[in-house]
């Protein structure tokens, strides 16, 4: 047996055509020289789930299915359906619903790859993708290798045993010596923990740190790579069938020069409306001060009412979400979700959106020099730019249709008049004179 145990992309090619035409693990197994508990694992760690129809046959994955007689579930006149056993939005709204599960999918080789019901089956289905599973496998690889993995819980407590004593000016050396039955990591890793600005403890507090020139390079920091659970695109989706109306909020993140300040920006797909906020570094505890702030500026009836769900991606200044989720007493204030690993077209809304920050600041433009004054005068630009979607109405006047000209004046929106939007770099440059000639009259 090959000391290498890692499946290549030819390998899982060789999986997926095998399970295609109906190859034993065993027989996987012995082409590849690997074990057959190596494939087993790979199958029912990568197995993709399906939940669609086959054959022209919607889709019903109820133990009812055949003998229901149930009728007028959602209250539809218009509804053409004698039965609501043969609509799609039966096993959503029927309260008798109990899913009958393929008895073959709980043995091997647990995927219908190479079922010969498949194409009649009304199930729900699993099927093995040799290129979705290697891209799995080398995303997995990846976070492995990168970053520090601690949950919400663990750093709360570091937080509670480190900063007592870091103001009593004890150094990070002496408190791992002195509480080394009480402390999680190295030494090196709190380092981490404060250059991510994960902690209440800042590098201003350590007084012979603040010394030493920081590295160029940037520490790749992830808070918790267990925050997509429960949170998947998968779980998004299943959330918005059960509460169709709720509109979403997408979350992201644009960089200027790599190290230096970035921008959060936050947009409304129900009105295209976007927020921007200037973050010095690119943390999720910058992140978070911003939904706190917006909690406060808002209240919460109004916070709650703008950011029912967020849509978010894989950044590490995201992976704090329970922070986000919650106040500082515990209380649920809004939910996150998170896209799919380097699929961007899931939130493709504000990423189309993000052209119009790049035609004031270029890719390539540091944003050391701006303020959140510039910022917001950015935004103002942006979201008073008139849309053929929005029934030629510019975002900043259908947000205020759908929430009221008191939310919008909270947020600091203000309307510029359509023949003054302006869309290039010297918008932030006359923004500049202006503010500079202001300092010389005073």
């Amino acid at each position: 047996m090959p000391n290498n145990k890692h499946l290549t992309l030819d390998d899982r090619n060789f999986i997926h055509t095998g399970l295609n035409n109906g190859l034993s693990f065993r027989q996987i197994a012995l082409h590849l020289d690997k074990d057959p508990s190596i494939i087993s694992k790979e199958i029912r760690k990568n197995r993709v789930p399906i939940f669609t129809g086959s054959g022209g046959r919607t889709p019903n994955r109820c133990i009812h299915r055949f003998s229901c007689t149930t009728f007028g579930l959602c209250d539809d006149m218009s509804c053409s359906k004698s039965f609501c056993r043969l609509c799609k939005k039966c096993n959503r709204l029927c309260s008798n619903f109990q899913e009958e599960h393929c008895p073959k999918l709980s043995k091997p080789p647990y995927v219908c790859n190479g079922c010969n019901q498949k194409d009649i089956c009304v199930l729900s289905k699993y099927f093995y993708r040799a290129i979705p599973a290697n891209d799995s496998y080398r995303q997995n690889l990846v976070d492995s290798r990168t970053g520090i993995s601690f949950s919400e819980d663990e750093l709360a407590y570091m937080d509670e045993l480190l900063a007592p004593l870091v103001k009593k000016k004890q150094s990070i050396h002496h408190i791992c010596v002195s509480q080394a039955n009480k402390i999680l990591c190295s030494e090196r890793t709190i380092y981490k923990l404060i250059d991510q600005g994960v902690l209440s403890i800042r590098n201003i507090d350590l007084p012979r740190k603040v010394r030493y020139r920081p590295r160029r390079r940037e520490l790749t920091f992830k808070v918790d790579k267990r925050c997509r659970i429960g949170r998947t695109y998968q779980d998004f989706q299943k959330y918005m069938e059960e509460h169709p109306d709720i509109p979403v909020v997408q979350m992201d993140t644009v960089e200027g020069k790599k190290g230096g300040k970035v921008l959060l920006t936050i947009f409304f797909t129900r009105s295209d409306l976007m927020l921007i906020f200037l973050r010095d570094h690119n943390t999720s505890q910058s992140v978070i001060d911003i939904f706190n702030y917006l909690d406060r500026l808002l209240g919460r009836e109004d916070f709650m009412r703008l950011f029912p769900v967020i849509l978010s991606d894989n950044g590490s200044e995201f992976t704090n979400p329970t922070a986000i989720e919650y106040d500082s007493f515990g209380n649920l204030r809004t939910r996150i979700f998170y896209c799919e690993k380097s699929s961007p077209h899931q939130k493709a809304e504000i990423e189309r959106n993000h052209e119009y920050i790049r035609m004031i600041l270029p890719r390539g433009t540091s944003f050391d020099g701006l303020s959140q004054s510039s910022v917001d005068l950015l935004a103002n630009h942006i979201n008073s730019l008139i849309r053929k979607k929005l029934n030629d109405k510019p975002p900043i006047a259908v947000f205020s249709f759908f929430y009221g000209e008191m939310v919008l004046q909270k947020l600091g929106l203000k309307e510029i008049p359509a023949d003054e939007v302006t869309l290039t770099p010297a918008l932030l440059k006359s923004s500049k004179e202006v503010s500079d000639d202001e300092k010389d009259l005073s």
